[in-house]
C-alpha cells in the first residue's frame, strides 16, 4: 500500500490501460452487432438498451474518469476505489462498477468531501451512509492518455490539502469559442444546487465568473439521472439571453451525454408560439437608446415601458380585461333561423359561460357554435316536407352567418391593440367594468407597434398571456426550465412560465451588478421569489469567482463599489496573474496602439480576444480600424447568432455571459462611462470577461469608476 502510494501515477497508468481495454472491448462489441428493426417487443427492448450503452460507452471511451475516492463505509473492513466519471460503466465480468457516474448519489463525496479526518456521509436511496475517507485523487486523461495525477487528500499523512491546485490547473487553461463542462471541478457550494430537489425554484445570485450557467446545465444532467422516470430531456428547456450565447454553450449537454434538451431564447419561443403574427422590432434602436453617452440616455422609473409591461400588477391587469371582454362576448340576442322558431339568448349563454366555462375562450366560442348548430339540425330534421326543410336550412344558414358576425375571433395582437385603444381613449372598457390605467409614456411607447406589428420584448408574455386566454396553453408542460441571465428577466415572464412548469421546477440564475437591461428586468431577487410559495423555492448565493485572476477581479470589484449601489462582490480564487493594466493614450496615437496590442495579444499565448467599445458605433470603428491592420477580427452586434472565438469586438452590453483569455477596453474616459450605476455595471461587466488578461485605454481624462494607483 505504501508503495501504491509512492507511485500514484504509475497505478493509475495500470488501472487506465485495464478500464480502457474493457470499454473498447464492450463497445466494438456493441458496434459489431446490427440494429433490430423488426416487430418483437422483446428484441427492440434489447436493441434500445445496446443504443443506450453505445451512447453511454462512447461518452466514457476517451476520458473514463477524472477523479477516485477511496471511501471505506461504516461496518466494512476494507476502503473500496471509486473511480468518478461523466458516465456510468460496468464491468461485464463481475456486474460491479467500473466507473461511476458522477451523478450517483455516492459521487456526491467527492464533490462534498474537503478534507479532514471525521466521518463522510451521502443520501442513498436507503438512507445516509457514512463512512472514512482514505484517498481523494483528481486526474485528467485526454484521449486515454494520463496526462495528471493529483492528490488532494490522503488520509492520515501530512499533506496539506490541495485541492486548489487541481483546481487552478484547470482554470488556467485558455479558452476556444465554447464553453465547457466543470464535471471535474464542480466545488461543494455548486454541487448543492446542482442537486437540490427536483420541484424546486431556485434562485441563484452568482457573482461574474461563479461558474452559474455551467451549474445550471449540470443540473440538467443531475436531474435527468435521478428522477429518470419522471422527467424527459425533451420537456426540459433553457432560455439563455441571445442565440450567440446559445451556440457558446452548446457544447457542454453533448459533454455530459445529454441531448435533446430545447435551447432557445424568450423570443424565439414566443414568436413561434404567436405563429410570426408579430415580428420582434430591431433591438438595435432600443439598446441604443438606453445606452447612450452623455444626457440622453432616458430616466429609469416603474412606468419606463420595459418595467411597466414587466410588472405582476401588469399581468393582473391584462387578466381582469380579458375576463371582462369575455363576460360580453356573447351578444345578448335571441337567435331566430326562421319565423316561428327561436333559441333563446339565455340558452346559448348557459352553453358559453356555464356548460363550457372551463376551455379557453375561442374553444368556447368553437363548441357553442357547434351546439347551435346541432341544435338547428334537430329543428330542420323536425320539418317533414324535404322541399320545405331545403328552403328553411338555406335561409338558416344565412341567418346563422349573420348571427355569428357579433361573435368575434381574435387574435392575441387583435386584442392585445383593442386594449390599448380603450386606455388610450380614458382607460374606460367596452364591458364598462375594467377601466385601464396604462401611464401615458407607455401608451406612447407601444403606439408604434400598430401598422408594422414589430413588437418589443416586453409585448411578447402579454401577447402569450392574450394567447393562452384565447386558445390555451400549448406547446405541453415543461419538466423543467432554466433561465439564465434571469436579471434581464421580467416578473410577468417567470409568473407565465411557472404556468407551464410541472411543481415549480425552475433553476433562475443571473447577477444582480451585471443587471445593464434594468429598464426591463428586475431590481431583486424578491421580485421572483415572491412568485413562489416560500417552501417550494430557494435561494443560492455563489461569491467565488472561478473565471478571472486575483488582480482582475479585485479591479472589477472596484468599479462595481463605485456604482453608487450596494452590489455582490466576487470572492477571487487565488491564482495570479499578470497586473490590470491602465493606461493613457494621446487621441492621435490610440488607434496605433490599440492594434499593437492586439497584435501582441494574437501572437501570444491569447487564443481569444475581445476588444470591447462603449457602443456600437465606437465598435464599428475599430473593427475596421483592426481588419485595415490585416487582424482578422468578428464585429459582434445585437443580431449575431454564432460566436466564432478568436479576435472579438463587440459592445460592453453584449458581453454577458462570455469569456475570453484577453480583454482590451477601448476608451474608458470619463465620457464613455460616468459615475453612475449603469455605467458602473458595463464597465464591470466588460472587465469580468478577461480570464487572464485586462488592459484599458483612455485619452483625457479617465473613467471615475478607475482605480489608476493599484498596488
Amino acid at each position: 500500500m505504501e508503495q501504491t502510494r509512492q507511485n500514484p501515477f504509475e497505478e493509475e497508468l495500470a488501472r487506465l490501460e485495464e478500464t480502457s481495454g474493457i470499454i473498447d472491448a464492450q463497445l466494438a462489441k456493441l458496434r459489431s452487432t446490427p440494429r433490430y428493426f423488426g416487430q418483437d417487443l422483446t428484441e427492440q427492448a434489447l436493441d434500445v438498451r445496446r443504443e443506450q450503452q453505445r451512447h453511454t460507452l462512447a461518452v466514457a471511451v476517451n476520458e473514463p474518469y477524472f477523479g477516485r475516492l477511496d471511501f471505506q463505509e461504516t461496518g466494512r473492513t476494507e476502503p473500496q476505489p471509486l473511480y468518478i466519471g461523466k458516465a456510468g460503466v460496468e464491468n461485464p465480468k463481475s456486474n460491479a462498477p467500473l466507473v461511476i457516474d458522477w451523478r450517483a448519489p455516492i459521487a456526491s463525496l467527492f464533490y462534498s468531501f474537503t478534507g479532514g479526518e471525521l466521518t463522510a456521509s451521502y443520501e442513498s436511496p436507503e438512507g445516509i451512509i457514512d463512512g472514512l475517507v482514505y484517498l481523494k485523487r483528481n486526474l485528467v486523461i485526454r484521449k486515454q492518455m494520463l496526462q495528471r495525477v493529483v492528490d488532494t487528500y490522503e488520509r492520515g499523512s501530512d499533506l496539506l490539502p490541495v485541492a486548489d491546485e487541481f483546481l487552478l490547473y484547470r482554470l488556467g487553461e485558455n479558452k476556444d469559442n465554447r464553453l465547457r463542462d466543470i464535471v471535474s471541478t464542480i466545488q461543494a457550494e455548486q454541487d448543492q444546487i446542482i442537486r437540490a430537489a427536483k420541484n424546486t425554484a431556485l434562485v441563484i445570485q452568482g457573482v461574474a465568473g461563479s461558474g452559474k450557467t455551467t451549474v445550471a446545465l449540470h443540473r440538467l444532467a443531475f436531474l435527468l439521472y435521478q428522477y429518470r422516470d419522471n422527467v424527459k430531456a425533451e420537456n426540459m428547456i433553457i432560455f439563455a439571453p441571445n442565440s450567440m450565447f446559445l451556440d457558446y454553450i452548446s457544447g457542454v449537454l453533448p459533454e455530459l451525454g445529454v441531448g435533446n434538451i430545447q435551447q432557445t431564447t424568450f423570443a424565439d419561443w414566443a414568436l413561434e408560439l404567436l405563429e410570426q403574427e408579430v415580428k420582434l422590432a430591431d433591438p438595435s434602436a432600443t439598446l441604443r437608446r438606453w445606452f447612450a453617452v452623455g444626457p440622453k440616455r432616458p430616466v429609469l422609473s416603474d412606468e419606463t415601458p420595459g418595467r411597466f409591461k414587466g410588472s405582476i400588477g401588469y399581468l393582473r391587469m391584462i387578466e381582469a380585461w380579458v375576463e371582462a371582454y369575455e363576460r360580453t362576448f356573447v351578444p345578448q340576442a335571441d337567435f331566430e333561423p326562421w319565423e316561428g322558431r327561436t333559441l333563446a339568448s339565455q340558452r346559448i349563454h348557459e352553453w358559453f359561460y356555464v356548460e363550457y366555462k372551463h376551455y379557453p375562450l375561442l374553444k368556447r366560442r368553437e363548441r357553442t357554435v357547434a351546439r347551435i348548430e346541432r341544435w338547428l339540425g334537430m329543428e330542420l330534421d323536425k320539418i317533414g316536407d324535404p322541399k320545405r326543410r331545403k328552403e328553411q336550412k338555406k335561409k338558416a344558414g344565412q341567418r346563422l352567418k349573420t348571427f355569428l358576425k357579433g361573435w368575434p375571433a381574435p387574435t392575441p395582437f387583435a386584442l392585445y391593440k383593442q386594449m390599448f385603444e380603450e386606455a388610450a381613449n380614458g382607460g374606460a372598457s367596452a364591458s364598462g367594468e375594467q377601466p385601464l390605467h396604462i401611464p401615458s409614456e407607455v401608451i406612447a411607447a407601444t403606439e408604434p407597434i400598430w401598422k408594422k406589428k414589430e413588437v418589443q420584448p416586453e409585448d411578447l408574455a402579454p401577447l402569450l398571456l392574450i394567447r393562452s386566454k384565447l386558445a390555451g396553453v400549448d406547446g405541453g408542460m415543461f419538466d423543467h426550465v432554466v433561465v439564465d441571465e434571469a436579471q434581464d428577466f421580467s416578473p410577468f415572464q417567470i409568473a407565465l412560465l411557472s404556468r407551464q412548469t410541472k411543481g415549480g421546477s425552475f433553476t433562475i440564475l443571473g447577477d444582480l451588478a451585471q443587471g445593464i437591461h434594468a429598464y426591463q428586468g428586475i431590481w431583486k431577487w424578491d421580485e421572483f421569489l415572491g412568485l413562489f410559495d416560500s417552501g417550494q423555492s430557494g435561494y443560492f448565493q455563489l461569491e467565488r469567482s472561478y473565471r478571472s485572476t486575483m488582480e482582475i477581479i479585485r479591479f472589477a470589484n472596484g468599479v462595481l463599489s463605485r456604482s453608487g449601489e450596494t452590489l455582490p462582490l466576487a470572492v477571487p480564487v487565488f491564482r495570479s496573474g499578470d497586473k490590470v493594466s491602465v493606461a493613457s493614450v494621446d487621441p492621435k496615437d490610440r488607434d496605433r496602439i490599440i492594434v499593437e496590442e492586439v497584435r501582441e495579444l494574437t501572437e501570444g499565448s491569447a487564443s481569444t480576444v475581445a476588444v470591447i467599445g462603449r457602443t456600437e458605433e465606437i465598435c464599428a470603428g475599430l473593427h475596421k480600424l483592426l481588419e485595415a491592420s490585416g487582424i482578422a477580427a468578428t464585429l459582434i452586434d445585437a443580431r449575431q447568432r454564432e460566436y466564432r472565438g478568436g479576435v472579438s469586438v463587440l459592445p460592453a452590453y453584449l458581453a454577458k455571459g462570455l469569456e475570453f483569455d484577453a480583454v482590451l477596453i477601448a476608451d474608458a474616459d470619463d465620457k464613455n462611462y460616468e459615475a453612475s450605476a449603469l455605467d458602473a455595471k458595463l464597465l464591470y461587466v466588460a472587465c469580468t470577461r478577461a480570464l487572464h488578461r485586462l488592459s484599458l485605454l483612455y485619452s483625457g481624462e479617465p473613467s471615475p469608476l478607475l482605480e489608476l494607483d493599484q498596488e
